[in-house]
């Protein structure tokens, strides 16, 4: 329970940011906890969402992210190209990735062939149905939300800016208790990586304004400045 202020009439501003595209949703393989590093449309998608943020004016006090490196890389990106990577920066597991168990390191297709298309997708649009040695959104919010709840939300409180730079499952647990919206909800928005979210929150912790921003055009090309 995220504890409210009296007379707080202060708007809270908390950015979440997807990774950029990974090695592994290229390649379509579930990752779940597994490490593959961003790739090149990835490393632009960071550069990009910089670039929006900079054009809003935030200047952040704080950052979170994962223990995992496409988390990381694109929150480093985010914060260099910002010139904003000297602020504090708290990396937790308890913001990684849903874990997909033995459905790691597997293509999607190759997994429907394994267990059959209609259960890949229990597991996967699911809210509470892990898959084998895995956990399903529901075990995915029981770790995120104490650590918001804990962490996050006091730096917010604090009227700090924060950033926060995470996967698609673990920041669908978050937007689905933000937004009030139910499991099967959330499992059926695509979370676009890259794409910053910008909220404004009230003193309750709900949120009084969302900005969704996304790249005026599709990213398949780099800039004309070179990431390296």
């Amino acid at each position: 329970m995220r504890p409210v202020v009296a007379n707080d009439q202060r708007s809270h501003t908390l950015v979440l940011v997807r990774h950029g595209e990974s090695e592994w949703n290229r390649r379509n393989l579930f990752t779940g906890w597994c490490n593959p590093d961003l790739t090149e449309k990835g490393l632009i998608e960071a550069l990009v969402a910089a670039r929006m943020l900079r054009s809003r004016g935030i200047v952040f006090d704080v950052a979170y992210s994962s223990q995992l490196k496409r988390a990381q890389r694109t929150l480093d990106i985010i914060l260099s190209e910002l010139g904003q990577d000297k602020i504090p920066i708290h990396f937790d597991e308890a913001l990684n990735e849903r874990h997909y168990g033995d459905l790691c390191g597997l293509n999607k297709d190759e997994a429907r062939e394994r267990w059959g298309e209609e259960q890949v997708e229990i597991w996967r649009r699911s809210y509470d149905i892990p898959p084998p040695g895995g956990e399903s959104l529901k075990d995915t919010e029981e770790r995120v939300m104490p650590y918001y709840d804990t962490h996050i939300w006091p730096d917010l409180q604090a009227g700090k800016k924060v950033l926060l730079v995470a996967h698609g499952n673990s920041l669908r647990a978050l937007i689905m208790n933000l937004e009030g919206l139910t499991g099967e909800e959330i499992l059926s928005r695509e979370l676009a990586t890259g794409a910053p979210i910008v909220y404004q929150l009230g003193s309750d912790g709900l949120p009084t304004e969302r900005s969704d921003l996304l790249p005026a055009r599709s990213i398949d090309a780099p800039p004309e400045d070179k990431i390296v």
